[in-house]
């Protein structure tokens, strides 16, 4: 298996992009909160003490992929067009099921910054929630859809 973040002598280099076409750019990625279906119920009614919880998930996902390149070192800064988070309640698994949607016309693909709006995004559920329950637990962090760019579509076979 090649890996292209490193160079001949083994360092670490951020891969060189500026010969590449620019393309829309698209990926989804999912996270799940497991949580109580106590604590679950409080979410969907807004009754967690911290407020609205699914409405700050939703900013803090958006601002962290904007955010990608700060923190994932050797990610691009890319001019995002689009970053949406959506929420599905599941209330018989217990469950926040999280998706984060990102577009952009560039050169490279936008998975990371799909991968961190989900993963942040269900941080701050576990950051809001967690004076009510400790236990809860963060899973499944996966990348659902790509396209753009010379490796094509992915769609990962969700079970149902």
């Amino acid at each position: 298996m090649e890996f292209n973040h490193f160079d001949e002598q083994g360092h670490a280099v951020m891969v060189d992009v500026s010969a590449k076409q620019e393309t829309m750019r698209t990926a989804t990625a999912a996270a799940e909160v497991c949580l109580s279906a106590e604590l679950l119920r409080a979410i969907t009614q807004k009754h967690v003490a911290k407020g609205d919880v699914l409405g700050v998930a939703r900013l803090a996902g958006i601002m962290a992929a904007k955010k990608t390149d700060d923190l994932i070192p050797l990610s691009h800064p890319l001019s995002l067009h689009s970053v949406a988070i959506e929420f599905e309640l599941d209330e018989v698994a217990s469950r926040v099921k999280v998706q984060c949607t990102v577009r952009a016309f560039e050169r490279t693909g936008v998975e990371m910054e799909a991968m961190t709006g989900a993963s942040v995004a269900a941080l701050t559920i576990y950051d809001m929630c967690k004076g009510s329950d400790k236990s809860i637990c963060i899973t499944n962090i996966r990348l659902l859809f790509k396209e753009g760019g010379k490796s094509g579509v992915f769609r990962r076979e969700e079970p149902a």
